[in-house]
């Protein structure tokens, strides 16, 4: 089968042996898979991978269990072991011994086929394109944020959040905190970008012309690159929380005084609830549509991950060959 995949070295198109599901698993045939910035932060390094890269899709169960075949499904990307401490607790997502789609030793979705436990799967609600159903994962990863931080709807009103960056999670993160009650603010470079948050009644500053007046009691860092974290500590109160959401392949050198002395919480946040996600999509609370770039055939997936490396580039998607 074609498959896109990183040696260490390059972005490749190559064939690839079909994917041979271990027991529980299920193959799914992939329709369309998007490409977000971790993929393009392990072709340069990060994390270590070598394989298929690739971990937001959307396609239909092509072998597995009867009642999974020929449903139109997406799936989580932790692989766990389903037996350890973590995984009891519903934390497979930080199980020790985890594997990855298309990040840690496991292959990933930007290919024709790609096998996935069958606990990861998720039936995509009729009524949700695929273009749409494609944005799961990473919308998802922005529905952390609320599952972290734990506030019912009037504390949410109550919240002034900023959000750091109109890459794709950033434009994600920014609805959905403003549909949880927050006030927010997001901050960016591109006036296009920004203006999808705009007409959704969203504050919006470039950051070019962004001087800021207040202290915000949230700031999510979704820039994606190693001075997004000085911000969001410049423009946090003090007992406020930082929400840190890039993965960048370089090392950081930080100031972590001010963190003490303002008694700032940090707070980690990566993969998501994909319920919350998937309602959100059924219902059309977070406008998905406008985040869309460029549709690419698989076959130009390196072409692909240089498109979506473009500075200002919103989400490029790969057309993988399944319909559903």
């Amino acid at each position: 089968m074609q498959a896109v995949s990183w040696d260490g070295k390059a972005v490749q198109v190559t064939d690839r042996p079909e994917p041979e599901p271990g027991p529980h698993e299920a193959v799914v045939a992939v329709a369309l898979a998007g490409i977000c910035n971790t993929d393009l932060e392990i072709a340069r390094g990060y994390m270590g991978f070598r394989g298929i890269l690739g971990h937001e899709l959307v396609g239909v169960v092509e072998h597995g269990p009867e009642a999974w075949l020929g449903r139109r499904v997406v799936s989580e990307i932790n692989f766990a072991c389903g037996a350890c401490d973590a995984c009891e607790k519903g934390l497979g997502r930080h199980c020790s011994a985890r594997r990855v789609m298309g990040i840690l030793e496991a292959d990933g979705a930007f290919a024709e086929r790609v096998a996935v436990p069958v606990a990861n799967l998720h039936a995509v609600p009729e009524g949700v394109r695929d273009e749409d159903a494609v944005f799961t994962e990473p919308l998802a990863a922005a529905f952390e944020i609320l599952e972290q931080l734990d506030l019912d709807a009037s504390a949410w009103r109550e919240k002034r959040a900023l959000v750091l960056g109109d890459g794709k999670l950033g434009l994600l993160v920014a609805q959905v905190l403003a549909h949880a009650g927050a006030r927010v603010h997001a901050v960016g470079h591109y006036p296009d970008k920004l203006d999808v948050l705009a007409r959704r009644d969203i504050e919006t500053s470039l950051q070019s012309d962004w001087r800021p007046s207040e202290k915000f009691d949230i700031s999510v860092e979704a820039t994606g690159s190693v001075s997004g974290f000085e911000a969001a500590v410049a423009a946090t109160r003090p007992r406020g929380t930082i929400v840190l959401k890039s993965t960048v392949a370089g090392r950081h050198e930080l100031d972590l005084a001010p963190l003490v002395i303002d008694e700032i919480t940090l707070l980690g946040s990566r993969c998501g609830p994909f319920a919350p996600a998937l309602t959100a999509l059924a219902t059309g609370q977070i406008d998905v549509a406008s985040l869309v770039d460029d549709r690419m055939p698989l076959a130009r997936g390196d072409e692909a991950l240089r498109r979506a490396a473009r500075k200002g580039a919103r989400k490029v998607l790969l057309e993988c060959g399944a319909s559903g």
